[in-house]
């Protein structure tokens, strides 16, 4: 090697994004709760809304027809899925899929499907047809996932090759059949890796594919997922908000998130979703007084954040999971403030995600327990945040990192020189977003 020839080492991860990723934000959609007819067709109506909302990647929650032995509540729980290659009729038909898919397509938006690779429902028709295929218990009998109280579906065997086969040409099918943009994996990191490495070489073969785990670890980035949930991020701003820990909780996450993970790896950021909304509290009980200036991080730091249906409309309510509760639509300032951010993201290439994206840089200031701080910059475009994650207002002095320069607020205004040695005065739970150019 010369001595002008830098050294590049070998990526962690081989898997390509595709390129509409690049910016983009993602929008779960409960379509049982998502509107009061609970059907595709009636999702529909909602796609300009959506569209005025900035997001770009619709996930939707399971589609496929739900088991009906051992089965929770009145509707069950769609990750109890029956039959791999149906469409729940609760939803809709397959020309309903279909007809969403294309409408969404032609108005921008990429769909993923939520895939349950793990398990089925106990009346699956694999049962009777590959019983070989099941885990079992001391007893030799069907078995849940286990520790989890999860009855109403038991497990898959992916020692056995044939229940490989079948799973890689039903995840296949749904990308040929109905022109999916990838999924969402349930419990990803409980079948093993080397079948998704399988699946993704698979389906790239038919079309570029974006991939979600829901599982946080590193190796699922190698081969296989584009993305994966920031659980570490959302437990960690959580117990900041509950004042059980300070803002030096976040180094651990951001840390490891740069150190531990390739830079090709997208993060998911989030304040709610299906399973956080439903067992464990809205957003306005799990962050309170500190939702906005976590939603901001979550959308101005390196990750893709994630908005769950009705999270725009401000929604107060945990929506029942194995019954009809749909989401109650009105006007609220989320709306706005999402889109803004959102827009934001789309503009500067600082905040693209992953690859086209800027890494965070630590900007020092005087009060590192409870003001949060960082630039990113890319090609010329930066980005400075504040953030004090705290019930007091805080007056922090910047000490060091790449800050000086003019800037504008997020929002619009004049320019505003910022540099090392300024004070800053952040309010309760408040942030700050600059916008400036080097």
């Amino acid at each position: 090697m010369s001595k002008t020839q830098r050294y590049e080492p070998n990526p962690l991860a081989v898997i390509r994004h595709p390129e509409w990723s690049r910016s983009s934000s993602i929008y779960q959609i409960n379509i049982r709760q998502f509107t009061p007819e609970g059907t595709f067709n009636a999702a529909l109506e909602h796609l300009p809304r959506l569209k005025r909302l900035g997001v770009e990647i619709l996930w939707l929650m399971p589609i496929h027809p739900i088991g009906e032995e051992n089965r929770k509540g009145t509707l069950g729980s769609p990750y109890a899925v029956k039959d791999y290659f149906g469409v729940n009729p609760e939803f809709g038909t397959a020309d309903d899929l279909r007809s969403f898919i294309h409408t969404a397509h032609d108005s921008g938006f990429r769909v993923i499907l939520d895939w349950v690779a793990n398990h089925t429902a106990w009346d699956s028709d694999l049962v009777d047809e590959h019983p070989e295929w099941y885990m079992r218990n001391w007893k030799g009998e069907f078995m849940p996932t286990p520790w989890w109280d999860w009855d109403d579906i038991i497990e898959l065997d992916y020692q056995q090759p044939e229940l490989r086969e079948y799973m890689t040409r039903a995840m296949k099918y749904w990308v040929k059949e109905f022109d999916v943009d990838g999924y969402r994996c349930d419990v990803a990191g409980f079948v093993p890796t080397d079948f998704w490495d399988r699946v993704r070489g698979e389906l790239d073969r038919i079309k570029p594919v974006f991939l979600l785990a829901e599982w946080e670890a590193r190796d699922l980035h190698y081969r296989s997922f584009d993305m994966t949930y920031g659980w570490h991020w959302n437990e960690t701003m959580h117990h900041i908000a509950m004042g059980k820990t300070d803002v030096q909780s976040l180094f651990i996450y951001y840390s490891w998130n740069e150190k531990a993970f390739p830079h090709s790896a997208m993060r998911m950021l989030f304040v709610s979703n299906h399973d956080k909304n439903a067992w464990e509290g809205t957003e306005y009980e799990q962050f309170g007084d500190a939702l906005d200036a976590t939603i901001a991080l979550s959308v101005v730091s390196e990750g893709m954040p994630l908005i769950y249906n009705g999270q725009e409309a401000g929604n107060e309510r945990r929506l029942s999971f194995f019954e009809k509760d749909p989401i109650q639509w009105r006007e609220d300032r989320m709306f706005d403030f999402y889109s803004r951010l959102i827009q934001l993201k789309k503009k500067n290439p600082a905040l693209w995600n992953a690859p086209w994206g800027a890494r965070m840089v630590q900007v020092v200031n005087s009060e590192p327990g409870s003001v949060f701080s960082f630039v990113r910059e890319k090609d010329g475009n930066r980005i400075f945040a504040l953030f004090n994650f705290s019930s007091e207002k805080k007056s922090c002095k910047i000490l060091d990192g790449p800050v000086q320069g003019t800037y504008r607020w997020w929002q619009g205004g004049e320019p505003t020189p910022l540099e090392i040695g300024q004070e800053r005065s952040l309010e309760p739970w408040g942030f700050e977003i600059w916008v400036g150019n080097s």
